[in-house]
C-alpha cells in the first residue's frame, strides 16, 4: 500500500511548497503538496505529522553508545536509572555478551526514537555487531567532523551540524528513510533542530516502514 507522509514542511524536498512525500514499496515515489499527492493517489494511506520531515539521521557516536555504554532495562530503573551508564558505573556491572546484546537492542530502540536510521561503526563486540545487523539499520563509516563533542549523547544534534547527520537526500526513486521532528518550521530548520533537539522526534521511517511513532 502506498503511504503519503504529510508534515508542516519537508527539509531537502527542493522547494518550500513541498509538504508531502509519497512512499511505495520502500521507495519515495513522489514529493510535492498534499493536494497533488492525494489527487494522484486517492487510495493511499495518509499519515499526518507535526513539524519538519527530514531524511533519516546517521549517528556518528553509535559504536561508542552501543559498545561503551550500558542502556538499562526499564526494570532496572530504580537501581540504575534510565540514562546510559559509562565509566565507573559501567565497570561496576557484570557485563557479558548476552547483557551487551540486550543493552544494544535497547540502545538501538532509543536511537530510532531520535530519528536515526543509520549507525556509524565499526562494531567490534560480537553480540553488539549481531544485534545491529539484525536491526535493519544501515551501518556507515564514521565521517570526520570538527564539531564532534566528546561526551556521548543520544541526541546527535548536540554537537553535529544537520548536514553532517543526514544519511541520504530525499529524492524520487530513493529509499524512504525519513524522520519527523515536532519543531517550528517558520525559522531556520537547522537552528530549530539544534535548539529543540532530536528528542522531538515523532516518527521514524526505515525503508518505508514506520519503525517508531511517538504515542
Amino acid at each position: 500500500m502506498q503511504t503519503i507522509h504529510v508534515a508542516d514542511a519537508v527539509f531537502g524536498g527542493g522547494a518550500r511548497s513541498v509538504h508531502a512525500v509519497a512512499v511505495d514499496a520502500g521507495l519515495i515515489v513522489a514529493m510535492g503538496t498534499y493536494e497533488e499527492m492525494a489527487a494522484a493517489r486517492p487510495r493511499a494511506r495518509v499519515r499526518r505529522w507535526p513539524g519538519l520531515l527530514t531524511p533519516g539521521l546517521r549517528h556518528p557516536q553509535a559504536a561508542k553508545l552501543l559498545e561503551s555504554a550500558y542502556h538499562p532495562d526499564p526494570r532496572e530503573a530504580d537501581q540504575l536509572g534510565t540514562e546510559p551508564l559509562t565509566g565507573e558505573a559501567l565497570a561496576a556491572l557484570e557485563m557479558d555478551e548476552a547483557r551487551w546484546g540486550a543493552s544494544a537492542r535497547r540502545g538501538l530502540q532509543r536511537l530510532l526514537r531520535h530519528g536515526v536510521t543509520a549507525v556509524c561503526g565499526p562494531f567490534t563486540r560480537p553480540a553488539v555487531r549481531t544485534t545491529v545487523a539484525r536491526s535493519g539499520l544501515y551501518v556507515r563509516d564514521v565521517r570526520e567532523s570538527g564539531a564532534e563533542r566528546e561526551a556521548l549523547t543520544l541526541d546527535p544534534f548536540k554537537g553535529y551540524s544537520l548536514n553532517a547527520l543526514l544519511d541520504r537526500s530525499l529524492t524520487v526513486g530513493g529509499t524512504a528513510d525519513l524522520a519527523v521532528f515536532d519543531v517550528p518550521v517558520e525559522d531556520d530548520p537547522a537552528r530549530m533542530l539544534r535548539l529543540h533537539g532530536a528528542g522531538t522526534c515523532v516518527a521514524t521511517v526505515l525503508g518505508g516502514r514506520l519503525v517508531y511513532r511517538r504515542a
